[in-house]
């Protein structure tokens, strides 16, 4: 078996309008044939940033972007649709396929409980998930990878945060945003 694919990132907000200068996002994210694996750390000034608390009875929730919250694009190497993960540190959750840019966007069937485990300590917001990809996904294919977050501040302004912002406006589902190999 080959050996897990693993990148490193630090997301960068878009303008650099963030809540605070000492604000980092890092992680990483593998791959090791059909299984994803995702960490984001949220350290430095996350004082500023409205965490949701953890909540007793996560769901699956559309709409989690409007607040803060940890995303994850992949696609195919060639082909037009994608998938979006959103997660929310509240431990709400989405995962949904899109058949082109921004277009037929629906639920992937077969994620009905939390992905992600969220902690906080020593300053930092830590969430990790290990998942399954979608089943149309071969364990061989080439997958086009694209980290991003939404960031909201303690007074409800939010900053957009990526791996890259190639458009005049932050937007998280352009392809060429899509720079991880996994």
């Amino acid at each position: 078996m080959p050996a897990p694919l693993r990148h490193g990132f630090e997301l960068r907000p878009f303008g650099g309008v963030c809540p605070s200068p000492d604000l980092r996002l890092e992680g990483e994210v593998s791959r090791e044939g059909a299984q994803l694996r995702l960490r984001y750390r949220l350290g430095g000034a996350i004082g500023t940033v409205q965490v949701p608390p953890p909540v007793a009875s996560p769901e699956r929730r559309d709409g989690l972007w409007t607040r803060t919250c940890f995303e994850c694009f992949w696609g195919i190497a060639g082909e037009r649709p994608y998938w979006e993960l959103n997660l929310s540190p509240a431990g709400h959750w989405n995962l949904y396929r899109l058949e082109d840019y921004r277009q037929g966007l629906r639920p992937e069937p077969g994620y009905d409980r939390p992905l992600h485990r969220v902690s906080q300590e020593d300053g930092v917001l830590s969430m990790k998930l290990d998942l399954p990809l979608p089943a149309p996904i071969p364990p061989e294919a080439p997958l086009e990878v694209a980290i991003a977050a939404v960031i909201e501040d303690r007074h409800g302004q939010l900053s957009y945060w990526a791996l890259a912002h190639p458009g005049v406006e932050p937007d998280f589902h352009r392809r060429d945003a899509f720079l991880l190999r996994l």
